[in-house]
C-alpha cells in the first residue's frame, strides 16, 4: 500500500474485519445497514488510510476502485473518486449500499421510476466530509450523484451488499424513460494490501 502507515492498514483492517464478522452473523438488512453505519464512520474518520493510487481521477470519466471484495459476493468496498464536476446516470444498485464521504462533497438526487422515467423524489442532498447515506430497494435505490465541486476532486467510500462491479444494474434515460442494463467493473487490477506493515531491517551480522 502505497503511501500507508500501519496504523491506517489496521484501520481499514478491523474494519474488513468486522464487516466479514457481520455478514456472518446476519442477513437482515436492517441490522447490516445499522452495524455497517456505525463501522463505516469510524473508517472515514480518518483521511490518512487510502493509497494515493486507489485515489486518482480520470480526466474524463469518475472512477470506482475495489478495495475489497468479499470471496463468497457478500460485500464489497470500493473507492469513488470523482474529477471535478464529474457526474453519474440515473442509476440503482439492487443491493444495499453504505456511502460515506471521504474528501470534498457530494450531490445526490434520488428518484423514483414510473410508467414515462424515471422522476426527482424529494430535494437534492448534499453530502460532506464524513456524512453518510444508505441506498437499498428497500429504502429508495435510484439516484445521480455528481461531485459537488467544480474544482477539486471528491471521493467517497462505498460498502455495498453484494460484488458491486459483477452485479447487473440499470441507468434509467430521464429524456426517453428507457432502461438499459450494465456492469460497472473496477478501474483497477490490483487491491490493496490491508496486512502491509514496514519491512524489517536485517540485523547486523556479528562482528
Amino acid at each position: 500500500m502505497n503511501q500507508m502507515n500501519t496504523r491506517s492498514c489496521e484501520n481499514l483492517r478491523r474494519f474488513l474485519q468486522s464487516i466479514t464478522r457481520l455478514v456472518e452473523r446476519t442477513a437482515e438488512e436492517k441490522a447490516l445497514l445499522e452495524t455497517g453505519t456505525r463501522l463505516m464512520q469510524t473508517l472515514i474518520a480518518h483521511d490518512d488510510w487510502l493509497p494515493e493510487a486507489l485515489a486518482q481521477p480520470d480526466a474524463t470519466y469518475y472512477r470506482q476502485y475495489l478495495l475489497y471484495g468479499d470471496p463468497l459476493d457478500r460485500f464489497s468496498l470500493v473507492s469513488f473518486v470523482w474529477g471535478p464536476g464529474q457526474r453519474t446516470p440515473i442509476h440503482d444498485h439492487t443491493v444495499w449500499g453504505i456511502i460515506g464521504v471521504l474528501r470534498g462533497a457530494e450531490m445526490s438526487q434520488r428518484f423514483r421510476i414510473t410508467e414515462t422515467g424515471p422522476m426527482p423524489h424529494g430535494a437534492p442532498e448534499r453530502l460532506e466530509a464524513r456524512d453518510i447515506a444508505i441506498v437499498s430497494p428497500t429504502v429508495g435505490d435510484v439516484h445521480e450523484v455528481r461531485n459537488a465541486y467544480d474544482d477539486r476532486v471528491s471521493i467517497s467510500i462505498h460498502l455495498y451488499g453484494g460484488n458491486i462491479g459483477r452485479i447487473a444494474r440499470h441507468v434509467f434515460d430521464p429524456a426517453s424513460g428507457r432502461t438499459k442494463r450494465f456492469t460497472s467493473g473496477y478501474s483497477n487490477e490490483m487491491m490493496p494490501n490491508p496486512w502491509w506493515q514496514p519491512p524489517a531491517m536485517p540485523s547486523s551480522a556479528p562482528a
